[in-house]
């Protein structure tokens, strides 16, 4: 929550950005049509970032012509795509409000040849990126935004390096898209806050549940492969909320019995016995326990106990287990019930509400500043990633040599820790 604050307080007022991001009308008969897309898995700034995008173009010069594509990259494989008419410049605004992504994503990546030709987006024998760089020279794009994670945006600098090499010139100004804020170097990706707050009110409702049944185990599972960071944001904003919460101890409205009582991220060795031990007695005090859990979380313990019994575990485009089918959130409400002696067990998980709700104010104010930056890069001629450079915290195209997924979270933080230790889960050293 340090780093949000931080990032907040950098975000520019409204007069100052729009001072800051003046440009002259003549640097805009250099780019006559720009490009849209969003892929991979929702989050929650997608719509709210092409409208953005939509509405500083129009503001800047409404002769540009912006053309999205459908479905991320498989509308740019096969040629789905619209040109942005006045009427969607005029209410673009609108997307400020709506979550999901307006023109649509998809799980493509071009690489996986054998993919792209059993889904039909290319014909065998034709090379996706070679399909996809042809599109982009028919449509006369110059400038091309991607919306979307690691892979989405370095994706598209290939395509611009291979196009340059065929003497084609190609600006790409990525936004980065996760929820799981893993993104390197990127201090916040747009969209995880509001994530971990919705998360953090959808447990709020699921969190009654243990009155329906004596000695209640639930287990919310959080969106996170390989980090933990929503799952650790999610209990710190629900944690923060309960704290300001009026309670009835006389008639057993304890905050005790509506806290979180374990955390299990990905980047944590998990002590089952140990932890089956100290839940053991939470739930003998109180009548239950709370347990947030990453979806990644013993994901490689989980997926090794299920091939060893013969499972065979579907793949998606990427190469990625589908989490579905790995289900961390009953593998560790299986694994606990015996060993805490619940009679009855619930999981839950918060993420198509967490990745599809709008923009919340401080990814808003976020992706503003964002969008803002985005436009300005592309009337200077400029390719990056954009975003607040972990390093020293500014805003600026980040190189895309430096974009990387898989950033895992920083378990030594002090409000973690601060956390852990409120909640009585013992955590490993990192120094």
């Amino acid at each position: 929550m340090q780093r949000l604050n931080k990032i907040a307080n950098q975000l520019l007022p409204e007069n100052e950005e729009k001072k800051r991001a003046t440009v002259r009308p003549a640097a805009s008969r250099r780019h006559r049509m720009v490009g849209i897309l969003t892929a991979g898995g929702l989050a929650p700034c997608l719509s709210s970032a092409v409208g953005g995008l939509i509405e500083r173009y129009t503001e800047i010069d409404p002769e540009i012509e912006i053309l999205c594509y459908r479905y991320g990259y498989q509308g740019l494989l096969i040629g789905d795509s619209f040109k942005v008419n006045w009427e969607m410049r005029r209410r673009a605004h609108l997307l400020q409000n709506y979550g999901g992504s307006p023109i649509g994503n998809s799980r493509v990546k071009l690489k996986n040849v054998k993919d792209c030709v059993k889904r039909k987006l290319v014909k065998p024998g034709q090379n996706p990126q070679d399909v996809a760089c042809n599109r982009l020279v028919k449509d006369g794009i110059t400038v091309l935004h991607t919306i979307g994670g690691d892979d989405t945006n370095t994706t598209a600098a290939r395509l611009a390096f291979h196009l340059e090499k065929k003497g084609v010139k190609l600006q790409v100004l990525g936004l980065p898209k996760t929820v799981d804020n893993d993104v390197y170097p990127v201090s916040q990706s747009l969209g995880a806050d509001t994530a971990a707050e919705q998360g953090a009110m959808f447990f709020e409702s699921i969190v009654n549940e243990a009155t329906a049944n004596p000695r209640m185990l639930i287990v919310h599972e959080v969106m996170g492969r390989h980090c933990g960071w929503l799952t650790v944001a999610t209990a710190e904003i629900y944690r923060k909320r309960l704290k300001k919460a009026d309670m009835l101890n006389e008639m057993g409205v304890t905050a005790m019995k509506r806290d979180v009582h374990a955390v299990y991220i990905p980047e944590m060795h998990l002590n089952m016995e140990g932890e089956g031990a100290r839940l053991r007695a939470i739930m003998d005090e109180i009548g239950n326990v709370n347990v947030f859990i990453s979806e990644g979380a013993a994901s490689d313990l989980i997926i090794k106990e299920k091939e060893a019994k013969g499972e065979k575990l579907p793949r998606d485009a990427f190469g990625h287990v589908k989490l579905d089918k790995v289900n961390a959130g009953q593998w560790i409400a299986n694994n606990l019930k015996k060993l805490i002696g619940a009679e009855k067990v619930l999981v839950q998980k918060s993420g198509y509400r967490a990745r599809s709700s709008p923009a919340n104010t401080f990814d808003r104010n976020l992706i503003k500043s964002c969008v803002t930056y985005a436009v300005e890069a592309a009337f200077r001629g400029e390719s990056g990633l954009i975003g607040h450079d972990d390093q020293d915290g500014k805003l600026k195209a980040l190189d895309f040599k430096r974009v990387k997924g898989g950033k895992p979270f920083d378990t030594g933080s002090r409000e973690f820790r601060r956390m852990m230790f409120e909640i009585g889960q013992p955590v490993e050293r990192t120094w």
